[in-house]
């Protein structure tokens, strides 16, 4: 059989390209397997090795050395060390000690089980060998054939034995892809699984635009243009911040191209997709007037505690700055990374005086001061009783009008506010849970009880007074009107009592 196995070996290492270690390895497997079948009552333990040069095998069987004071969980295959060392010298615990015997005999039924083992390890070799060839490629753009689309999902040939995989959520919404059509992706994932795709494609991330400019401009493929952020609608619309790394090069230029054609070239890979290319700016209020482009912005409000931004344009231009569905302001916010509210002018201004009655109303009653002290702290852009409190000495000190007394005096009184609100608030959460008598009635659980408590109904007295469809608008997890009119039934039922026997 030696001669056999030899080929056996070359023609598959040949046909599946794997290694011929391999192929002995899975022969080996499949050949102790087979032996193993001696043993139909034992779980033996069964080493072959081959002579990779002749194609001669021998069979061992093997026992692991295990210490002499440890119960046996397996005594077909382990022996104790004092035994262990009459077998072998020097044998310590963890070793294995063999015994040569006879070559297993290959019948049909054993061939079959060698073959399928072989079969099996081969497989795993060539997964394995996919991973290893694309394991280094993550973030690269990817070129297949179509195999085959199931429900939205895309199979891609690579080449190589290599096949790929779109998900339906990482395809372009409106692509038509058939067998044997060419599709390019963005490579984002390599794993090594059992069954299965191990290489993962997107059309629809960020990073497939940017990659496409990459190849589409060859400033940018140079580093002379960088990309800094991209934000998309796969298949609709896109936006693109970019920034010269060299004075002479204009960035929105490069990756427009001649007539459009570099732009043009990346919207038909991706079925049709505009793209907005806009220049980057570490300043963020200039950053999102740019990325708001086509709407011209007029003013901005910075809220940097709340990460957002109040964007006024002209009354007639509020339709183009949204956006059909949002979609300007909602790519201009994912591409700058703030909350973007768009608005006209008139409701920035009437928003701004709402927000700064709130504060200048918030002031008089916190910090005791009358309306014209409130509009000055207000008019040099404080807003918390917070800030009073804790912000540096000098920039209440630089405020017109106040001196070292006033200062100080401003700051106690914020401070106070400040533990006054803690105490009301420690006190308020002591009693925030349901009392003892609504958590007794009959039909009333905890859950139910403290869902009634958080709406303010803490007492059974409190739900006394109300109807079943005033709990329901509550909106209470699986408390439907019956079992509602029945807490409240129980509820009454004391004042009830009490009504009969006419007290």
């Amino acid at each position: 059989m030696s001669k056999e196995l030899l080929l056996v070996v070359d023609a598959v290492a040949n046909e599946k390209g794997v290694p011929r270690e391999v192929i002995f390895e899975a022969i080996e497997a499949a050949l102790a397997s087979a032996a193993k079948k001696r043993y139909p009552d034992q779980d033996v333990l069964v080493r072959v090795s081959i002579d990779q040069k002749d194609g001669t095998y021998e069979t061992f069987r093997r026992w692991e050395v295990v210490a002499d004071d440890v119960v046996m969980e397996s005594p077909d295959r382990q022996i104790r060390l004092m035994d262990a060392v009459d077998e072998a010298e020097g044998v310590e615990v963890g070793d294995y000690i063999e015994e040569q015997i006879e070559n297993p005999d290959f019948g049909r039924i054993a061939a079959q089980a060698a073959k399928q083992v072989i079969v099996q390890r081969v497989r795993e070799a060539e997964r394995a060998q996919v991973v290893d060839a694309w394991k280094d490629r993550v973030g690269e753009l990817v070129t297949g054939i179509v195999k085959r689309a199931e429900r939205g999902n895309i199979y891609v040939d690579l080449g190589g034995n290599a096949e790929a995989f779109i998900a339906k959520d990482k395809g372009i919404p409106r692509d038509v892809l058939r067998a044997g059509d060419r599709v390019r992706g963005y490579l984002f994932d390599v794993r090594s699984e059992p069954r299965g795709p191990q290489l993962f494609i997107s059309r629809a991330a960020p990073e497939f635009m940017m990659e496409l400019f990459k190849l589409e401009v060859p400033e940018v493929g140079q580093g002379l243009v960088e990309i800094k952020a991209c934000a998309r609608d796969p298949g609709d619309r896109a936006k693109i911040a970019v920034l010269a790394h060299d004075t002479r090069t204009d960035p929105i230029g490069a990756c427009i191209g001649m007539r459009g054609s570099r732009v043009q070239a990346v919207s038909n890979e991706l079925n049709g997709e505009r793209v907005d290319i806009v220049l980057w700016n570490d300043n963020p209020a200039n950053f999102v007037i740019n990325a708001m482009a086509p709407a011209e912005v007029q003013s901005i409000i910075v809220d940097e505690d709340r990460h957002s931004m109040d964007l006024a344009v002209a009354e007639d231009r509020l339709a183009q700055a949204i956006g059909k569905g949002g979609q300007n302001v909602r790519l201009a916010s994912r591409l700058t990374g703030w909350q973007l509210n768009v608005m006209t002018q008139d409701q920035v201004a009437a928003k701004s005086e709402a927000e700064q009655g709130v504060a200048r109303q918030l002031f008089m009653d916190k910090l005791e001061v009358d309306e014209e002290i409130a509009q000055i702290l207000v008019a040099e852009g404080f807003s918390t009783v917070e800030e009073i409190a804790y912000v540096p000495v000098g920039e209440l000190l630089a405020v017109e009008g106040f001196d070292e007394d006033i200062v100080e005096e401003l700051r106690a009184r914020a401070r106070d506010a400040l533990l006054n609100e803690a105490l009301a608030a420690e006190e308020s959460a002591e009693g925030d849970g349901p009392s003892a008598d609504l958590l007794a009635l009959d039909g009333m659980d905890e859950a139910t009880a403290y869902a009634l408590a958080s709406h303010g109904v803490r007492t059974s007295e409190d739900l006394s007074d109300l109807a079943a469809d005033e709990v329901m608008e509550f909106g209470i997890a699986g408390l439907d009107e019956a079992h509602a009119a029945a807490l409240i039934l129980a509820a009454r039922a004391e004042e009830i009592a009490r009504l009969e026997r006419g007290e």
